[in-house]
């Protein structure tokens, strides 16, 4: 289970300052939930309560919780592998600079019953590890299937930067086409916060691109997986002004977007008088 601690303030504002400051976090890393938003009291003094909220404490502090949430999801593993999986830190890739290419993609087929119930299975013992009262729902559509998780805590469920998203869906996808006879697409949702992210990275695709068109010079967005870096190519690809290619290794790596020459670097236009 994750583990929590509470924090108060006069506001709620003062409540996430005080637990960003006790757990050297920024705003934006804090998972929290409002416990109290906390009453003023008659002038402001008597019967005044402080407002509450309950902070999830990142990694750093919930080690040993955290091996025990990685021995359970590793017994899923083994189970659907049959065999023992070792937890270690995956082996570096050699360095990669690689562009992004489209494929021709193969013809659907139906998702089997199988692997709608075995993924919805394995998935749901993952959210059970991390929250309470997580529901997985399933849907299929050709040779997608989409897997939403309603309920529970949500934040934590995503991780930071969605990385305990990114991180279900690996997992769940290598269970279920493990034992599946064609390739399905998983998708793994929380609360519609893969269609939110997908918007966003198309906004910040195009902002980046634009900085790249008027600058003449490569924008770089650093740390993106590949989920995502798939979503900036496609929304650039038929851009004229830019192309754009992953750079580094591992499966975080950086996305580069590289003006074209026919815009970099142009020098001032001389006119004759």
């Amino acid at each position: 289970m994750t583990q929590t601690q509470e924090f108060s303030g006069k506001d709620v504002d003062i409540a996430i300052k005080n637990a960003c400051a006790a757990l050297t976090l920024s705003k934006d890393e804090l998972e929290y939930d409002v416990i109290s938003e906390g009453t003023s009291g008659i002038f402001g003094i008597v019967g005044r309560k402080d407002a509450k909220i309950r902070v999830a404490l990142p990694d750093m502090y919930t080690d040993k919780s955290k091996e025990i949430e990685m021995e359970g999801i590793k017994s899923i593993v083994d189970e659907a592998f049959g065999q023992e999986t070792r937890l270690e830190e995956p082996k570096k890739e050699e360095p990669k600079k690689e562009e992004f290419k489209s494929f021709e993609a193969p013809e659907p087929v139906d998702v089997s019953e199988d692997s709608v119930t075995l993924g919805t299975e394995a998935l749901q013992r993952m959210a059970d590890l991390i929250t309470d009262d997580a529901d997985v729902n399933a849907s299929t559509e050709a040779d997608r299937l989409t897997l939403s998780i309603e309920g529970g805590n949500a934040g934590i469920l995503i991780g930071r930067k969605g990385q305990t998203l990114d991180a279900m869906q690996f997992l769940t996808d290598k269970i279920i086409n493990r034992k599946s006879e064609a390739r399905v697409r998983v998708k793994v949702d929380i609360e519609g916060y893969m269609e939110t992210r997908k918007a966003n990275l198309k906004h910040l695709a195009y902002k980046m691109a634009d900085k790249a068109k008027k600058t003449g010079r490569p924008a770089t967005i650093n740390q993106m997986s590949a989920q995502d870096r798939r979503i900036v190519h496609l929304a650039l690809k038929d851009n004229d002004n830019v192309r754009t290619q992953s750079m580094g290794d591992g499966y975080y790596r950086r996305l580069v977007i590289f003006p074209k020459k026919k815009n970099a670097f142009r020098g001032k236009r001389r006119f004759r008088k």
